[in-house]
């Protein structure tokens, strides 16, 4: 699947927002304005003014309705999902060569706040990949005690988990040993009787 620079950066970025919503074993990521702030400058964050109290809050109902999207069972409700959130947040498509790199488009309005901006440039990533067809590529990390969100850039679409190395390496670990531990233990004791 070809995804262009500056979607491909959108989506990312629409991921990471999820991510940040708290879970069982993880704090809410964007608690207060400080780690806000934080967000948008380790995602790099565009055009983005001082912020405040209702920064962040508009940033967390976004976070919301990208994590709806996710878990949308059909791109009927995806599309709805994603309309809303664009028309909401007044797109205002742009050609835009900024920071080294080369010509793309921005759809937020030039002012607007940190969640319309968010939800414009998001809303379009995620609805590229739903006209793409691809809907099922928007997935939730499928370890049980784990559900962060990612998008399956597989050929094939079988990407299973948000990070091969953690949740995928810690199943496969966890599988193998109850195998060999299976396996050492060697038949029961009924099974061994009705072998004699």
């Amino acid at each position: 699947m070809q995804i262009p620079h500056d979607t491909r950066r959108a989506l990312d970025v629409v991921v990471a927002l999820v991510n940040t919503a708290a879970e069982a074993d993880q704090p809410d990521g964007l608690a207060d304005v400080g780690s806000l702030r934080e967000f948008v400058r380790e995602y790099k964050i565009s055009d983005i003014g001082e912020l405040g109290a209702r920064d962040l809050s508009g940033v967390r109902t976004v976070r919301g309705k990208f994590a709806q999207v996710f878990g949308a069972p059909n791109p009927r409700i995806a599309a709805g999902l994603i309309n809303e959130l664009v028309a909401t947040a007044g797109t205002t498509p742009q050609l835009t060569d900024h920071d080294g790199y080369d010509w793309h488009v921005h759809y937020f309005a030039p002012g607007a706040s940190l969640g319309d901006h968010l939800a414009a440039d998001g809303g379009m990533a995620l609805a590229f990949i739903v006209v793409s067809g691809e809907q099922e590529r928007l997935r939730r990390c499928e370890a049980p005690d784990c559900r962060r969100a990612f998008v399956d850039l597989s050929r094939n679409r079988s990407r299973r988990y948000c990070d091969s190395r953690t949740c995928g390496n810690r199943l496969h670990v966890a599988a193998y040993r109850a195998r060999r531990k299976e396996a050492d233990a060697g038949p029961s004791e009924p099974d061994a009787q009705q072998d004699a």
